[in-house]
């Protein structure tokens, strides 16, 4: 595996696997890698010739007294994992690389609407974060393929549509939820729950998945009122277990907006924190199947 710092080492990287032909995914992350960003790996793997993955932890998608100081770093392991696997490259910048210059002054890329809600009503700041290090990631890499995790539902969809609109020739691939044996979602930030919080944490994914089959039976959403009665109630039973629940939502899977009546295809968003841990998670509902 190569490890790289600079841009133009990266680029002749590239430029030699573009030269045999090769197709080129990426996995961007930042670092302490679990199982998650191993499937993405994986997955990036059979999607192309050649595989980057960079580890890069980006501090504008931080908020103010939000972990970027205490965000967990295990770089000889993390490292390791990914020689293991096969990666072609190890994407290593430094601040300076990704941000030249005062970081008040950098250029932002911003996808409007969708990235104002959900998690970025609550962080008003972090989806700015995410697309502009992505669309520097992208310009510095040029894949042919960018692998994300499904977990992070809102940022892949957010990510969709920046490719979309900046007519990116990239292809996004999203990848199903990593998952414990409890069904938490795994997550660098899990490390910050105890044993009895990880226990509890898990009621998360069951929660969505009670409001899923809630859900299904019915050939399509049949009002925002009962909608909204679920979301309540789901709330409260998550408040009722010691989650602090940000929102719980229905949503339509093609853009995010809240559903409403006669959506069939649905995901279900939520984020809670539990402790020290800000939990999100997510359920796709397809409407109509059966009936």
């Amino acid at each position: 595996m190569n490890k790289v710092e600079k841009i133009s080492s990266l680029r002749a990287a590239v430029s030699a696997a573009r030269k045999d032909k090769k197709t080129i995914s990426f996995v961007p992350t930042m670092g302490n890698l679990h199982e998650g960003h191993l499937e993405l790996v994986r997955v990036a793997k059979r999607r192309a010739d050649f595989v980057i993955v960079s580890i890069y932890v980006n501090p504008t998608q931080f908020g103010k007294n939000e972990d970027l100081e205490n965000y967990p770093s295990t770089p000889d392991d993390d490292a390791r994992l990914l020689a293991e696997l096969g990666v072609d490259v190890l994407f290593l910048p430094n601040h300076e690389t990704i941000y030249p210059g005062e970081l008040s002054k950098q250029t932002v890329v911003y996808v409007p609407e969708i990235s104002d809600m959900y998690c970025g009503k609550d962080r008003p700041e972090h989806f700015y974060g995410v697309t502009t290090v992505v669309s520097r990631l992208f310009n510095m890499v040029q894949p042919d393929v960018a692998v994300f995790g499904n977990k992070d539902y809102q940022q892949v969809a957010i990510i969709r549509r920046m490719v979309e609109d900046l007519a990116y020739p990239v292809q996004i691939v999203g990848v199903d939820t990593q998952r414990n044996e409890q069904g938490l979602a795994l997550s660098s930030r899990n490390g910050y729950l105890t044993d009895k919080q990880t226990q509890t944490a898990r009621h998360l994914q069951a929660t969505l998945q009670n409001m899923s089959e809630s859900l299904r039976g019915s050939s399509s959403v049949k009002s925002k009122a009962a909608l909204a009665e679920l979301e309540k109630s789901a709330k409260a039973k998550l408040k009722k277990l010691g989650f602090k629940p940000q929102y719980i939502t229905v949503a339509r899977q093609s853009d995010l907006m809240p559903a409403k009546k006669g959506d069939q295809a649905l995901v279900i968003l939520a984020a809670a924190s539990i402790g020290r841990a800000r939990l999100i998670d997510n359920v796709e509902v397809q409407l109509g199947e059966g009936i």
